[in-house]
């Protein structure tokens, strides 16, 4: 298994088997980001699209969840914070 010095966590750890997507993004991921943090961002988006209510197939909330990837795993860790106080009053 290939480890990577990851940039969320700026640990040695286990890369990725493959890019999660099958675009620059995805392989940005699997050069920058380990297994452990990948995981991580995976309960985020599992949070965010049961919060708000999203359906990953529409375009506006992939969107936001692009951009939920590139500010948490990619950019400087900060992102939209969940107000779980709101959860089922959000219209999304």
């Amino acid at each position: 298994m290939q480890s990577i010095t990851c940039r969320r966590c700026r640990e040695e750890r286990a890369a990725l088997e493959k890019p999660p997507f099958r675009n620059d993004r995805g392989e940005r991921i699997h050069a920058e980001i380990c297994q452990v943090c990948w995981g991580e961002w995976l309960e985020h988006q599992t949070l965010l699209i049961n919060h708000y209510g999203l359906d990953p197939r529409d375009p506006k909330a992939r969107e936001f969840l692009y951009t939920q990837i590139d500010e948490v795993l990619l950019g400087d860790g900060k992102a939209e914070q969940v107000d779980t106080s709101k959860q089922g009053t959000i219209d999304w």
